[in-house]
């Protein structure tokens, strides 16, 4: 396909992002599913390299716009914004840059504004503002507002290695299906098929892979051989330590990666439940489920809610991988920091405390309850369990890290943190 074509689906989908409200997940399954291998690294190259640098992007375009875009014009702003990404973070050539941002106008319906792009980019090359970045440090974060004040509150000493790990691009995990082969094992068919990995400490059944690629064409996929988790998120499965004949709860599940790796930890669990609001979403834990060969009771219902899901039998354990505003794995999503708001902290930190509330009484005493996020933001994290510790005196913090205290309680993961994403776990016990 050609580039300006190409050009043409990547600011449809910048459009879909950032005045519709869509997700990447949702906004390019025309991208996954038409394009070559070659043809979709270069849009998902585009669209996460003008979300990661917005604001930057943004203040260059206000320089050289006299006033916004309005109604079907709109698209122009965001394939201008392509043109200046490639011309400030990309080896193409200027001219090549220019001239394909002007050739997708048509296809987008706008081809009265070509000659205003044109000069719009050539002048961007003139004044040489990709040489012009402004002094501040939130245009330079890729952030919001409202984000880089949270992380510059929370984390003033860390803040310049947590922006530099949220622009990075995220490395491809690996955990190895242990119940179908070992590392050793799995480790040896990538060697053999030349492709480079390197191996982790801390997680006996991780891989991090060396460079990107289609994983189904990975050796194994098809038969289930290994999924791809994130490091942090593999840490969750270990930390709840299944044992035999636990009955499991695994609430909030989709799309089942945790589910999976409790079940290839302990397959001898009497009963692990599967459950998540979104009956959507439920049909992937369904999918990861017989690709890895598992199988297990899948429920919709509600967390937040027990009177819509549960029998009445209470847990051994729970894992609750509660709803956040997923902070922590930008770096993997840049589309989350555009499609979050500020007021949206305040209406998930509600629903995870409501969520623990209702969850607690499913638990058995002497149960143990897992809290995870992929958040940074502490209202989500240590703040939301000091509470809980608060007003539940059956609760107990079980510390996971040394570090921990009742005021303070749970491991904060940063992004980047030997390679993972930002991630936050809490253990809970339910005493006798």
């Amino acid at each position: 396909m050609k580039k300006n074509n190409l050009r043409v689906l990547a600011a449809k989908t910048l459009f879909q992002v950032l005045e519709q409200g869509q997700s990447l997940r949702d906004a390019m399954p025309e991208v996954q599913t038409e394009l070559s291998e070659k043809d979709k690294a270069w849009v998902r190259e585009m669209v996460y390299g003008v979300l990661r640098h917005l604001p930057l992007l943004q203040f260059w375009l206000r320089q050289l716009l006299d006033k916004p875009l309005k109604n079907k014009n709109k698209i122009g702003e965001h394939v201008i914004l392509l043109g200046f990404y490639q011309l400030a973070f990309t080896r193409v050539s200027d001219h090549a840059a220019v001239s394909e941002t002007v050739a997708a106008c048509p296809a987008l319906k706008i081809q009265g504004l070509k000659g205003l792009v044109n000069a719009i980019l050539r002048n961007f090359m003139r004044n040489k503002l990709a040489e012009n970045k402004p002094n501040d440090e939130q245009i330079l974060s890729g952030l919001p507002k409202w984000l880089f004040q949270q992380v510059k509150q929370h984390y003033p000493e860390n803040l310049a290695n947590i922006l530099d790990a949220m622009m990075q691009k995220a490395p491809i995990w690996l955990r190895v299906n242990r119940q179908k082969i070992d590392l050793n094992g799995y480790t040896q068919l990538l060697s053999d098929k030349g492709i480079n990995f390197e191996l982790s400490e801390q997680h006996p059944d991780a891989i991090i892979l060396s460079q990107s690629c289609d994983i189904t064409t990975l050796p194994g996929y098809e038969d289930g051989l290994f999924a791809v988790q994130d490091g942090a998120a593999q840490l969750a499965a270990h930390f709840l330590q299944p044992q035999k004949d636990d009955h499991i709860l695994d609430a909030c599940a989709a799309p089942g990666g945790k589910l999976c790796h409790i079940l290839e930890l302990q397959p001898q669990v009497t009963k692990c439940i599967a459950l998540d609001v979104d009956a959507s979403r439920l049909q992937r834990v369904h999918e990861n489920l017989t690709r890895l060969g598992h199988n297990t009771e899948v429920i919709t219902g509600d967390a937040s809610n027990n009177a819509s899901w549960w029998d009445g039998q209470q847990f051994d354990r729970i894992l609750l991988d509660a709803p956040c505003s997923a902070t922590g794995i930008i770096r993997r999503h840049p589309d989350i920091k555009w499609l979050r708001k500020a007021s949206d902290i305040d209406t998930l930190v509600t629903l995870q405390g409501k969520i623990l509330d209702e969850l607690w009484q499913t638990l058995k005493p002497g149960g143990h309850l897992l809290y995870a996020t992929c958040s940074i933001l502490s209202q989500e994290n240590s703040q939301q369990i000091a509470h809980f510790l608060q007003r539940q005196p059956q609760a107990t913090l079980v510390p996971i890290t040394d570090s921990e205290t009742i005021e303070n309680p749970g491991w904060q993961i940063l992004p980047g943190q030997q390679q993972m994403d930002g991630f936050y776990y809490a253990m809970l016990l339910k005493s006798e």
